[in-house]
């Protein structure tokens, strides 16, 4: 069956969702049925070439502007909510919008909202979870003084992580910046927090959401405050640390023995490791103005997903000024494993080829050494020439598998105490091991650790080890070689 025109108006008429396409300067091209009925229009005519604010459906357009922007960065946004008026009326939606690309350039986007306002209202009290801020804590601070004024605390908060919720959030950050006031801030995503509402639900999603929301927001207690920008990402103002070292200090320890943005937790029956990937710049040492601040943000939080999430990334001038947003967002699975087939073939002998490898996953990965052994089973490393370590039992662990993604090594323990020794001694947290080797014989192993602290491996980066293995493997058998012992 041939994708067509008719055919693709039908599948997009059919959906329930609202969906919509704009080009690049955020104008209308088309909309679905659901979309025409939601507003009650006959035709897209009525809104063909006009933008969101052309239309007057929000009553603040700001946010839905920068969010329409960062997608024609090369972002995409999911379940992203927010209000829009319908016939007069406010109601609640979640929308959710990528880029479209042509080639390799950003032409316009797409998205889809739901109409979420009744499920709201029957949801309302159960959703409170917490409330993080008083009225008497935010009374502290101007902008919320003459703010409480007209609204309550709780329509300040968001009703589930009861942090400050983004509209508010993002006006305290432009009123602090109209001000002068100096302040530090951040933006922080949840890593693989999907993968946690699919596999375990929504509501251990909503726990994990609170329960970290909590830890924030009672880490900057006193000289900070924290928001919800939309899903599972969070906000993050620190008026007490604003210069580089200082900034690198509070987050070394939020990730670290705070165990603020790092942490194991215990949800009905499920242990969860919950990690954060996390982006900083300082007004005005960084940016005198708010566009600007938050795109540094932004570009900083968007370099720290390239380098594995897990990690936090403190503006820096030299090196993130000019950050190609669209150039780190193809810098994919695929283009690693085309890094990897161009190392192997300029490298002569297996050890130069996997430094070769090494080289490339220690720039795009966040991990912090890579390990080989060949079929006598002497795990060893391209860094350090005299490490040398029996890991014979780690085909205990393995049997039929070809890959082990093990988030905590502590678990290796009692199944293969020899390969947990030989990774504990590179202090390694969590480790990542592959088969070199095709037709079902192995020639050895290839072995990414990540030292220092836990890490969630994702499929990019399972794969990207798979795939250096097996094309280890082949060249080992085109060169007639074997790994060195």
């Amino acid at each position: 069956m041939k994708m067509t025109e008719g055919l693709f108006d039908n599948i997009i008429n059919t959906a329930q969702d609202c969906v919509f396409w704009k080009d690049k300067e955020r104008r209308f091209v088309g909309v679905n049925q659901a979309f025409l009925d939601f507003y009650g229009f006959e035709s897209a005519d009525v809104l063909i070439g006009k933008t969101d604010e052309d239309m007057g459906w929000h009553s603040d357009p700001e946010p839905y502007m920068q969010d329409e922007i960062r997608v024609l960065e090369g972002h995409s946004t999911y379940k992203v909510q927010g209000k829009c008026y319908i016939r007069g009326e406010e109601r609640d939606i979640i929308a959710s919008k990528r880029p479209i690309y042509e080639g390799d350039k950003i032409v316009g986007l797409v998205g889809s909202f739901v109409d979420i306002t009744e499920v709201l209202k029957r949801n309302n009290a159960s959703d409170r979870k917490q409330r993080l801020y008083t009225r008497e804590e935010l009374c502290r601070y101007h902008y919320f003084d003459t703010l409480l004024n007209e609204y309550s605390a709780d329509e300040i908060l968001d009703p589930l992580t009861g942090l400050i919720s983004r509209g508010f959030f993002l006006d305290l950050a432009k009123s602090l910046i109209a001000e002068g006031t100096p302040f530090s801030f951040s933006i922080i995503d949840l890593d693989n927090f999907k993968y946690i509402n699919d596999t375990y639900g929504h509501h251990t999603g909503d726990e994990v959401l609170a329960d970290m929301a909590k830890g924030i927001a009672d880490y900057v207690r006193g000289f900070g405050l924290a928001g919800r920008f939309g899903g599972d990402e969070l906000l993050l103002i620190n008026f007490r640390d604003l210069d580089y070292i200082a900034k690198e200090d509070f987050f070394e320890k939020a990730y670290g023995e705070e165990a603020v943005l790092r942490k194991r937790m215990q949800i009905d029956d499920h242990v969860l490791y919950i990690t954060a990937t996390t982006g900083c710049a300082t007004f005005p040492a960084d940016a005198d103005n708010y566009d600007t601040l938050f795109s540094y943000i932004d570009k900083t939080l968007y370099r720290g997903k390239t380098k594995g999430r897990n990690c936090y990334t403190v503006y820096s001038e030299a090196l993130h000024k000019n950050l190609d947003m669209q150039k780190l967002a193809r810098q994919d699975l695929y283009t690693n494993m085309s890094s990897v087939i161009g190392c192997l073939g300029d490298a002569i002998g297996f050890r130069d080829r996997a430094i070769s490898i090494e080289n490339i996953v220690l720039k795009e990965l966040n991990i912090t050494e890579m390990l080989y052994c060949g079929k006598g089973m002497k795990l060893r490393s391209t860094i350090d020439m005299d490490f040398c370590e029996d890991i014979s039992d780690i085909e205990d662990v393995m049997g039929d598998d070809e890959v082990l993604a093990e988030t905590d090594c502590e678990l290796l323990k009692e199944k293969c105490p020899r390969f947990y020794e030989a990774i504990r001694k590179k202090d390694a947290y969590s480790v990542l091991a592959a088969k070199i080797g095709l037709n079902r014989e192995t020639d050895g192993y290839l072995v990414f650790i990540n030292a220092g602290t836990q890490h969630v491996w994702k499929q990019d980066e399972i794969g990207l080890l798979y795939f250096a293995a097996k094309s280890l493997a082949g060249y080992l058998r085109l060169n007639d070689e074997k790994i060195p012992e």
